[in-house]
Order: structure tokens, then sequence, then C-alpha cells
């Protein structure tokens, strides 16, 4: 840690202060929890073990569902806990840690969703070539750079962080541990790491978002070469992932590219992408995937199955 810290623990403020809103909040929130560990773990279980999900696209989904698990994981179980708790505290050890985990997921997320739509792009723009450009070892190479991206993102921030002397205050202005909240216990000015944090993190949600978006574009016009049946199939899944695209990239580039003043709304935005968008993400994909609803019945099928077997 820095070399002038007085501060060991910080005290969160949390969601909200009202007892009974924060039990309201407990359960509300605690389900919503388990279906995204439940839902995503049950995308990763299917396309691990079903010989009809084999092509990457499934492959990058399946990652993309444990990078949600791991997201999530990193802010909500202590963020409901903290829920039933009157006194809120982290050590400032375990808040710079939540701060490394929660960007190093959220950036290999970033990755991910970018190599998907490239994947996508491949796939009908050039479906002659799709096997040999998207070969197994290519796909490996992919999801390794995503979670590589990761953790170089989240070590720069890191790199950042533990430069800062805290002397107090102690309460930090979230229901966890990020980054702006911390730079504001700080006893020092923290413009330069203000920039910084624009640029590593912002830049990244622009350009990916970018990106993207001009890939689904080139993509859109590409699809009027196929057929009427050939379109509809491609639509259905690129709808799926410019949803995903949406919904994740929206409170990013909304709290990180812009100047840290306000703080008021994030945290109302933050439970959106934290707690809601890794819920929902499984429910996008199964809904309007025909392949991914067959393998999950087939599945539960060979359970009850296998449970009524003698």
């Amino acid at each position: 840690m820095a070399r002038t810290n007085n501060v060991t623990e910080l005290i969160i403020s949390g969601l909200f202060q009202d007892p009974e809103v924060q039990r309201a909040c407990f359960v509300v929130f605690l389900p919503v929890y388990l279906a995204t560990v439940v839902g995503n773990g049950l995308i990763v279980l299917t396309v691990s073990i079903s010989k009809s999900l084999r092509s990457p696209m499934y492959f990058f989904l399946s990652h993309l569902s444990l990078v949600e698990i791991s997201y999530s994981s990193t802010v909500v179980p202590k963020f409901i806990t903290d829920l039933l708790s009157k006194i809120k505290t982290i050590s400032l050890e375990g808040c710079v840690a939540q701060i490394f985990f929660f960007h190093l997921f959220g950036v290999a997320e970033i990755f991910l969703l970018t190599v998907m739509a490239y994947d996508r792009y491949v796939a009908i723009c050039k479906p002659l070539h799709y096997t040999t450009i998207m070969s197994r070892p290519v796909c490996h190479r992919l999801v390794a750079a995503s979670w590589l991206g990761g953790i170089i993102h989240s070590m720069v921030q890191i790199l950042v962080t533990v430069q800062l002397p805290f002397c107090g205050p102690n309460v930090i202005d979230h229901y966890f541990c990020d980054l702006h909240p911390l730079f504001k216990l700080a006893c020092t000015d923290t413009s330069v790491e203000g920039v910084i944090v624009l640029a590593n993190s912002g830049l990244i949600s622009v350009f990916s978002f970018l990106l993207l978006v001009s890939s689904y574009v080139v993509i859109l016009v590409n699809l009027r070469n196929h057929s009427a049946e050939g379109r509809c199939k491609a639509l259905s899944t690129c709808a799926s992932h410019i949803t995903v695209v949406i919904l994740f990239f929206g409170p990013a580039i909304f709290l990180y590219m812009r100047p840290p003043s306000t703080f008021t709304e994030d945290k109302l935005v933050a439970v959106f992408y934290t707690v809601v968008t890794p819920m929902l993400n499984p429910v996008i994909y199964t809904l309007r995937n025909a392949e991914v609803k067959v393998a999950m019945r087939r599945l539960w099928g060979r359970k009850v199955n296998s449970g009524v077997e003698p």
C-alpha cells in the first residue's frame, strides 16, 4: 500500500440507508444473484457436455457465461450480506483486490463480446473460410487474449491506486469499491489519476463499442446477399449479441466517459450492470437460440432418465 496510509479499513455507505429498504433489497437481489450463477452455470455445463454445441460461437458463449459468474461474484455476495449489516466495512487491501478483479472480469467481458462479434462477422461474411479462420487453436488464443487484456488493464488501474495516500476520511460513497469513489478518499489531488482511468477504462469501452457497432453494420449489409431463411437465423443470433452489448456498454460508457463529479445516480446504474445484466445474459441467449434450448432439454431429459433408472 502507499507509504503514508493511516487508513486500514473502509466503511461502505451502501445503496440505501433505510434498514427496511435494505431488507427488501436483500429479498430481491439474493434470488437475482442465484439466478445469475445457476443460469450462466447451466450454459457452461450445457456447452461443455452437448456434442451439438461445438461451434466457436458456443465456445465463446460458455466463456462469456463463466466471466459473468466471476464478474458478478466479485461484488454481489458482499453487497447482499452488507444489506443485513448495520456497519459495512472492508479492509483497504480487500478494497483494492475487489477493484482489481472487478475490472479484470469486466474488461475480459468487453474483449469476449468483441471476439464474438468477429466470429459472427467471419461466419456471415466469409462462410467458406469460417472453419479455417476460426479453428480451435485460434479460438483458444482469442479467449486467452481476452483474459490477458483484462489482467493488463487491471494491473494498470491498481498501480495507479496503490500510489495514493489515504489518511482519512474512510467512508466510501458506494456499495462496493470502485476507482472514482476511492479516489475521493485520497489525501492528494487525483486529477491525473482520473485522466488515466478515463483513458484506460473509458476509451477501451468506447473503442470496443464502436468496433462492435461497425462489425454488426457490415454484417447487416452483407445479409442482403443471403436467403430469407439465412437472414432470419443470422439476425436472431446477432440480435442476442447486440442486446447484450447495449446492456453492458451503456452503463460502462456512462460511468467512465464523463468527469467524476456527481455519484448520486451512479449507484443505481452500477446495480444494473453488476446485478441485473449478468442475470439477463443467459435469458437473452437461451430464449433466442433454438439450439441451446434443445441441448438444455436433452441435458435435462438425460438427468431425469438417469434418476429413474434402477
